[in-house]
């Protein structure tokens, strides 16, 4: 078995391309209603290129043609990420508005799951500032 169930399918080809678009707007649009500074602050001003790189990302890691990488280099999370403090509270944030998100653009249970997993992993581990308020790396 892969790290990831996601990587047991193609979540590409199941969803389409179009999907993960519907996906990450859903997200973005969560995420540029939120009124917190320290979470809406981490994210960039220009919403469309966010929502770009998310689908891109979420495309090429599972499954599907390799946009991101083509167009930004290899994703390097931790690295993209380094210049914000992501505590818990930021990671538990993100995550629940992904799952909205998915609930709310319809991803299938199964494919739910999957994804679920490996956003939950990548939410805690790009968390960098801990409970104590010291950098975890």
């Amino acid at each position: 078995m892969n790290k990831f169930s996601i990587d047991d399918v193609n979540l590409y080809e199941q969803l389409g391309h179009d999907k993960f678009v519907e996906l990450s707007t859903c997200f973005y649009d969560k995420v540029y209603a939120d009124t917190e500074p320290s979470f809406r602050g981490m994210f960039p001003k220009d919403k469309d290129s966010a929502i770009r790189n998310q689908y891109e990302f979420f495309i090429q890691r599972m499954h599907g043609p390799e946009l991101y990488s083509e167009r930004k280099g290899h994703p390097a999370l931790r690295d993209r990420h380094a210049g914000f403090s992501i505590t818990k509270a930021h990671a538990e944030k993100w995550l629940a508005y992904m799952r909205q998100a998915m609930d709310e653009v319809g991803i299938p249970d199964d494919a739910r799951r999957r994804m679920d997993e490996f956003f939950t992993d990548v939410a805690f581990f790009l968390q960098n500032v801990g409970d104590d308020g010291k950098r975890l790396y």
